[in-house]
C-alpha cells in the first residue's frame, strides 16, 4: 500500500516502515562514526521504541557492542492499517542489530505492570544474567499503578495562577495567545504517579531482588528543565513536580545500591521535538526559535546526538561524572548557554504568523515531526508501494 500521513490534532495516526528503517540506519551510522565508547555491555532500556530511549538502545549496541534487551508499549500492525511508529522502529534496530551480531530482543506491554517486569526479569536472567546499565525513558501519559490498581492521568498545568503566552500551530504556522487554566490538587498528586520516580525505583527494586544488576551497574532516567519563558506551565507546573521526584529517586535508588557500589543518576536533555512536545502549549513555538538560535551557532542535536555525547562524554570517560549543584548531570548544557537562551528570548516578542518561518525554524520544527512517524526521511521514495506488516524479529511468534 502507498502510505501517507493522516493527522489528527497534534497525532500522526499512520507510519511509514521505510522511513523508520532509514531513520534508524541513520542513527547508527551516525553513532559509528564518533568511534567505540568503553560503556555496559548487558542494557536494559525501559521506553526503547522512540526518542531518546530509542538512541539510547541504538547508541548501547553500536557505540559500546552491548546486547540489548527494549521494553515498549507499542501498536502492531494488521493488513491495511500501519503500526505505531515505535514498533517499526524496533523491527528496524533488531534486523541491524542481529545483522552486526549483536544480541538484541525485545518485549512489548506495558512496563509499568507487573506482568511486564517479571517477563523481563526472566529474559534476564535466561539470557544475560545481569544488567551493567538500565536507562528508564518512558513518556506515558497514563499509569496504572500495579499495587493499587489505580490509574492516574498526568496533565500539563500550571500552578497557582493561570498561564498565558503563545504558541504556535506548527501545521498551519498561526502563532497565537494561549491560556492554560492552573492545576488542582489531585492533578499533581497524578501527575507525579504517571510521570514521577515510582516506577523507576520499582524497577530497579525488582532487578535487584534478583541479583540481576551487575556490580556497579548504572541507571539512568530522563528529564528536563528548559528555559524562564516555560517555566510556569513546565518546570514550575504539574510535570516539574513529576521531574523533582524523579530526580529526589535518583538518591533514594543510589542509596539502595550503594551494597553493589550502583549509581542512579537523572541526566537533562534538551528541548526536542517529539510527540509529547508537540501537544504542550508554547513549547512548540519555543523550539522552533531555538532550532534556528542552535543551528546558526553550530550548536544543534538531535536525539542520537545527545545520546551519544551523553555516553561518551559524561557516562564513560573513566572519570567522576560532571554533576550540577543539584546532582544531575546536564546535557542540556548547550540549550542553556547564556547567549542561546539571550537570542531566543530576544526573538520571542517578535514571533508573529507572519514572520515565523524566517525568524524561526518552523519547517525544521514540521520535519522532525514528521520524521517521528518515517515521514519527509531523506531518501526514501514514499511513491512506492510499502509492506505495512513488518515482525519484529524477536517477537514473532
Amino acid at each position: 500500500m502507498i502510505i501517507e500521513p493522516r493527522m489528527r490534532g497534534f497525532i500522526c495516526l499512520t507510519a511509514h516502515p521505510e522511513g523508520a528503517v532509514q531513520n534508524v540506519k541513520n542513527q547508527i551510522e551516525y553513532v559509528k562514526s564518533k568511534g567505540k565508547i568503553e560503556g555496559a555491555k548487558k542494557v536494559l532500556v525501559i521506553g526503547a521504541s522512540t526518542g531518546f530511549g530509542l538512541s539510547s538502545r541504538i547508541t548501547s549496541a553500536f557505540g559500546s557492542d552491548a546486547a540489548t534487551i527494549g521494553v515498549f508499549f507499542e501498536k502492531p500492525p494488521v493488513e491495511g492499517k500501519t503500526a505505531s511508529p515505535g514498533w517499526y522502529n524496533s523491527a528496524a534496530f533488531e534486523t541491524e542489530a542481529h545483522k552486526a551480531g549483536l544480541y538484541a530482543k525485545s518485549i512489548n506491554g506495558d512496563a509499568f505492570s507487573n506482568e511486564i517486569k517479571r517477563e523481563t526479569l526472566d529474559l534476564i536472567k535466561t539470557d544475560l544474567g545481569q544488567v551493567d546499565l538500565i536507562i528508564y525513558s518512558l513518556a506515558s501519559p497514563v499509569r496504572t499503578n500495579p499495587n493499587t490498581g489505580v490509574t492516574h492521568r498526568s496533565v500539563l498545568k500550571p500552578i497557582g495562577n493561570t498561564f498565558t503566552n503563545k504558541t504556535v500551530d506548527f501545521h498551519s504556522g498561526k502563532v497565537s495567545e494561549i491560556s492554560i487554566e492552573p492545576s488542582k490538587e489531585d492533578d499533581i498528586e497524578n501527575t507525579v504517579a504517571v510521570m514521577g520516580g515510582e516506577d523507576w525505583s520499582m524497577w530497579i527494586d525488582a532487578l535487584k531482588a534478583e541479583n540481576l544488576l551487575a556490580p556497579g551497574a548504572v541507571t539512568v532516567a530522563y528529564s528536563y528543565i528548559g528555559p524562564s519563558l516555560t517555566e510556569a506551565v513546565y518546570r514550575k507546573g504539574t510535570i516539574g513536580r513529576a521531574k523533582d521526584h524523579l530526580e529526589a529517586t535518583a538518591f533514594s535508588i543510589t542509596d539502595s545500591l550503594k551494597d553493589i557500589d550502583g549509581k542512579a543518576y537523572v541526566s537533562v536533555n534538551k528541548a526536542l521535538v517529539t510527540q509529547a512536545s508537540s501537544a504542550i502549549p508554547v513549547i512548540p513555538l519555543y523550539i522552533s526559535l531555538l532550532y534556528k538560535t542552535m543551528k546558526e551557532a553550530g550548536v544543534h542535536e538531535g536525539t542520537i546526538e545527545q545520546i551519544q555525547r551523553l555516553y561518551q562524554d559524561r557516562l564513560y570517560t573513566g572519570k567522576p561524572i560532571e554533576l550540577d549543584e543539584k546532582g544531575r548531570i546536564r546535557i542540556d548544557d548547550w540549550e542553556m548557554r547564556d547567549d542561546i537562551q539571550a537570542k531566543v528570548a530576544e526573538l520571542w516578542p517578535q514571533a508573529t504568523t507572519e514572520n515565523l518561518a524566517t525568524l524561526g525554524d518552523l519547517e525544521g520544527y514540521r520535519k522532525d515531526f514528521y520524521n517521528l512517524f518515517g515521514f519527509d526521511v531523506d531518501g526514501v521514495d514514499y511513491d512506492a508501494d510499502s509492506n505495512e506488516v513488518v515482525e519484529i524479529d524477536s517477537l514473532k511468534s
